[in-house]
């Protein structure tokens, strides 16, 4: 019963910051750290973010229907080629590329070595600040009809840097995309999007460790994390874009530096150990 009211509170950490750009993946390393609990594991981690991923699907359905639908006529109609959905279609398979390369050959690193607090708290400050320069400093008018090949390349290998914990999926693509002059809502979509097959690839690729691997909970609390995160971060996406619609991402940017720098400091003080 205990490990079950810890899933519905890992699970609801992970609906409400997986599509904040504030890493919901240090969140569930560095929190339970702090409650006593250890380290939920990777593939924990993994697993439950499918929760989130099918939030996306049900709520950019349709953008999903009409994407894929013109990108799988665009392979045999050569007059859909041109269309925004095809091209999208392509862009957000190229995007995919590189986490998958870097997470299949870097696997043990990031599922041992990149879990490290220390590892997780400087890149919350860094990415952080990284996050609040690009919101401030490049011109932003771009819609995401505007979207080009060289975007969903950069866009993609900014998305691979989160497979160390703290950078966070949506803040690193966000990042990307307000540098290369994206409006926020048009950043954050596509981020959403961009972020559906790497996630639910990750998820299920690690579903044959639960029995077994690393992490600390078994099935029943990791379906009842994952259903958790679900419900959690359905609501979560509707009011993110409706915020970024309207707001800066420095609440976001503050948050990231104050909860590394706390973390920093229970590691220098002993508090918590790596």
């Amino acid at each position: 019963m205990w490990d079950l009211l810890k899933a519905v509170v890992l699970g609801t950490l992970q609906g409400l910051t997986e599509f904040l750009p504030i890493s919901s993946s240090a969140h569930l390393r560095i929190f339970p750290e702090m409650l006593g609990w250890g380290d939920p594991g990777a593939a924990f981690t993994a697993v439950i973010q499918i929760g989130t991923e099918v939030a996306v699907l049900l709520y950019f359905r349709k953008d999903i229907w009409r994407i894929g639908s013109t990108w799988l006529k665009s392979l045999v109609h050569p007059e859909y080629r041109g269309q925004l959905d095809a091209r999208m279609g392509w862009f957000i398979i190229i995007g995919t590329l590189p986490i998958v390369v870097l997470g299949v050959l870097g696997k043990d690193i990031i599922e041992n070595d990149f879990r490290n607090l220390w590892i997780i708290a400087t890149a919350l400050v860094v990415m952080g600040l990284v996050l609040g320069l690009a919101d401030l400093l490049f011109p932003k008018d771009r819609e995401i009809k505007e979207l080009t090949l060289r975007d969903a390349i950069l866009m993609g290998f900014a998305q691979a840097m989160a497979l160390i914990p703290g950078v966070s999926r949506s803040g690193a693509t966000i990042t990307m995309g307000r540098m290369l002059g994206f409006e926020r809502a048009a950043a954050t979509r596509y981020a959403f999007l961009l972020a559906i097959p790497a996630v639910i690839g990750a998820g299920l690729y690690e579903l044959r460790e639960i029995p077994h691997g690393d992490n600390a909970y078994g099935w029943g609390p990791t379906i009842t994390a994952t259903i958790v995160s679900f419900a959690v971060g359905y609501a979560a996406i509707a009011w993110l874009l409706h915020y970024v619609s309207t707001h800066s991402y420095l609440p976001f940017v503050i948050y990231r530096v104050l909860l590394g720098s706390l973390t920093l400091g229970l590691l220098f003080s002993g508090v918590l150990s790596a």
